[in-house]
């Protein structure tokens, strides 16, 4: 048993918890969040959407996120951006507004370090917490309930929520106080881009020397070279396949995050620079909505 605020909390115990934000990460993490027992209801900005997973789930929908989070003792939420955020959490409708002391706000939005301590700061001058979670793992991680959550917020806090999260979570990790999760995403999309570069570069090589690139990733999957990509898109790449999962679009507004805060802080990252430009390319490709593996594209056409 934990405490927080006012509350304490049975991390066995099913919990009322609301969920902000049903888009293609939200919309089956809310299922998970339901099919683990607790009574969940739902926000999200078209309505539809909401009326969908309360027939797929049960539970219910609110019409604003006030609303959605009031008598919540934990609020999730996942939605696009800075600004996509503060509308869901600050202002009269706003989740904040709903929410009773000792209540918990998780935002698994990809979003601003600042954003995220600024957020916290106005939760503790209401009584509420909270916490900036991050995730890794794209639609599949969260259809599948295997994101990598990295977590920012005061150990407490976390050892409540840590319990809940892992019911879509297969990594639930606290790596500082709030903030530190957001800035461990921007990490985490620092690697994914210098890899998914080095792969593009690497299979437009073999098959310019006319290599089967199929037999050659797989060889080389097995030595120094592994990753993640190469294992989950190389072959598609190889195809010139680009429907699944992160868009460009959503991994530039990533990098654009990762340059502001290497502009604040001082740190030098020449690759993840040069790699936002060639998802620029990629863009005016017309590969928005393409999957991040597409950089290849660039190289191809």
């Amino acid at each position: 048993m934990s405490s927080i605020g006012t509350r304490s909390y049975d991390a066995t115990a099913a919990k009322r918890v609301a969920f902000i934000g049903l888009g293609v990460m939200g919309f089956p993490m809310a299922g998970h969040l339901a099919r683990a027992g607790h009574t969940v209801t739902v926000y999200n900005r078209s309505a539809a959407k909401a009326e969908a997973w309360v027939k797929e789930f049960g539970g219910k929908s609110a019409p604003t996120p006030r609303e959605a989070a009031a008598d919540a003792e934990i609020v999730f939420a996942c939605v696009g951006n800075d600004d996509d955020l503060k509308s869901v959490v600050l202002g009269e409708d706003g989740a904040f507004a709903g929410m009773t002391r000792g209540a918990v706000f998780v935002d698994h939005t990809t979003a601003s370090a600042d954003v995220a301590r600024a957020l916290h700061a106005e939760a503790e001058k209401l009584g509420l917490e909270f916490m900036d979670a991050p995730v890794s793992g794209g639609q599949a991680g969260a259809v599948n309930g295997q994101l990598t959550i990295m977590c920012g917020a005061h150990p407490d806090i976390f050892a409540a929520i840590q319990p809940v999260a892992l019911v879509f979570g297969r990594a639930v990790t606290r790596v500082g106080e709030p903030g530190a999760g957001q800035l461990a995403k921007m990490v985490n999309q620092i690697c994914i881009a210098g890899i998914v570069q080095g792969l593009s570069e690497a299979i437009a090589f073999g098959q310019a020397a006319d290599l089967d690139m199929k037999v050659v990733l797989d060889v080389i999957s097995k030595g120094a070279a592994q990753s993640w990509q190469m294992e989950n898109r190389g072959a598609t790449m190889v195809d010139d396949k680009f429907e699944f999962g992160f868009a460009v679009d959503w991994m530039r507004k990533d990098l654009g995050l990762v340059l502001d805060e290497a502009r604040r802080n001082g740190a030098r990252v020449p690759v993840t620079a040069l790699v936002d430009q060639f998802y620029g390319d990629v863009q005016k490709l017309g590969g928005n909505r393409w999957d991040t593996s597409s950089l290849i594209k660039r190289l191809r056409d």
